[in-house]
């Protein structure tokens, strides 16, 4: 007589599929039958897997293309495959010669390009969010002339104004579905301004604005010059995020304010950086757990010949502080220059290349070679990426982490 098991209830199925280690295995899982993939497809299942398991780190972008983490780093098998199956050369969008990535979040990229010479708003650009695991993408609608016009003024200022887009971090309710948000930051010679691109409006806003005299106010006179001079340089502003903030940061060239913009609230504000003497290879800020803003960065003078990475912390949790706590500093191998080069949420990445011993007229740029290594803030351990020629290294570069949304289920995007 055939034995005939009882089935396992849809709870206890979920609690089974929240314990797999990683996104490709609840993929594999939706596969096996309808009744898996109608639960692990679920919103409120794909919010809490997403809590309960950190995004890997698959690998990062910069001019040359997407480059996998490789054996024996962690994410290795993941990125493999990732790397793949997606489009990385975005051959799928109109045009596709000119685009440059802007940014990369929750496993979408966006990209932008020039209007061409007879673009009636130079400040802004052309903009398309795009899944390049799916081959799918959106592209935005032009600022309407009504708002472009409040900042597209001819200015006195050398490259100014300026435009900055952001792709701005799904909220929980949005962990399962397509929609997303872009903002474009405007730096005006006078003032900050914002506009908000909603897909699910498909329509363009104006939102945040705010003054450089009122956002530096009380700062020292070294900070803004004139009423008409912006104290940020696009040349050497780097923007990270955490909790719901961008921060830009100008370490490169010593500043040590920090420009933060609230994306829940819509609001600038200034914050400090720890007092240390950082040097101009770059600071990365993530999210170090229980609310608290971790930041690491290079310590300027070398202890004994060998340069430290150093982690420090501070409260983010809605309390205006400026108190910074170190927690840790990391020995860094020496006969290397170390840069940071990106950071994201949880993750950062470090490029280290050695110090030719003698440098003679013949040595090209081309011919060094660097090593990238990822850091999670969770773990505080050096992981390495990948190894590969100087190149095209001075470009901008975009770590990706985590599957689009739309890795489960049909993409509209």
């Amino acid at each position: 007589m055939a034995l005939h098991l009882p089935e396992i209830p849809s709870h206890l199925l979920a609690q089974i599929f929240l314990r797999l280690p990683a996104p490709e295995d609840l993929a594999r899982t939706s596969a096996v039958c309808i009744t898996f993939r109608r639960l692990v497809t679920d919103g409120s299942f794909l919010r809490r897997f997403r809590r309960l398991h950190a995004p890997p780190l698959l690998g990062f972008l910069d001019l040359e293309g997407f480059h996998p983490a490789l054996p024996p780093h962690p994410s290795a098998p993941a990125a493999s495959s990732f790397a793949a199956a997606a489009d990385f050369t975005f051959s799928f969008l109109p045009a596709h010669c000119g685009w440059t990535v802007q940014e990369i979040r929750d496993g979408r990229v966006l990209l932008a390009r020039d209007h061409g010479e007879d673009a009636r708003s130079p400040v802004f650009k052309d903009l398309v969010v795009c899944d390049p695991l799916h081959r799918r993408y959106i592209a935005l609608p032009s600022v309407p002339d009504a708002l472009a016009a409040s900042v597209c003024r001819p200015a006195p200022v050398a490259r100014m104004p300026w435009c900055e887009p952001c792709l701005a971090p799904l909220g929980e309710d949005d962990a399962a579905t397509t929609a997303f948000t872009v903002i474009c930051v405007v730096h005006c010679e006078t003032k900050l301004a914002t506009f908000v691109f909603s897909s699910s409006t498909g329509q363009w806003r104006a939102s945040a604005c705010k003054g450089w005299r009122e956002l530096f106010r009380g700062r020292g006179e070294s900070t803004v010059n004139s009423p008409s001079n912006s104290p940020l340089d696009p040349m050497f502003l780097r923007r990270h995020y955490a909790y719901g903030c961008f921060y830009w940061e100008s370490t490169m060239i010593k500043r040590k304010e920090l420009l933060v913009l609230d994306t829940r609230r819509m609001e600038f504000s200034v914050a400090d950086l720890p007092s240390k003497g950082w040097s101009t290879f770059g600071v990365a800020i993530l999210e170090a757990g229980e609310g608290e803003l971790g930041l690491f960065g290079i310590r300027d003078e070398p202890a004994g010949g060998k340069r430290d990475l150093c982690y420090t912390i501070r409260q983010n949790k809605g309390k205006r502080s400026t108190q910074w706590q170190m927690v840790k500093a990391i020995a860094l191998g020496s006969g290397c220059v170390h840069n940071i080069k990106a950071s994201t949420e949880r993750y950062f990445l470090l490029v280290s290349a050695n110090a030719p011993r003698h440098v003679s007229s013949s040595l090209k740029m081309s011919d060094l070679e660097l090593e990238y290594f990822s850091m999670d803030v969770k773990k505080l351990e050096l992981e390495r990426v990948c190894v590969k020629p100087f190149g095209l290294a001075l470009s901008r570069t975009r770590i990706h982490t985590n599957f689009p949304p739309s890795f489960l289920s049909s993409p509209t995007i």
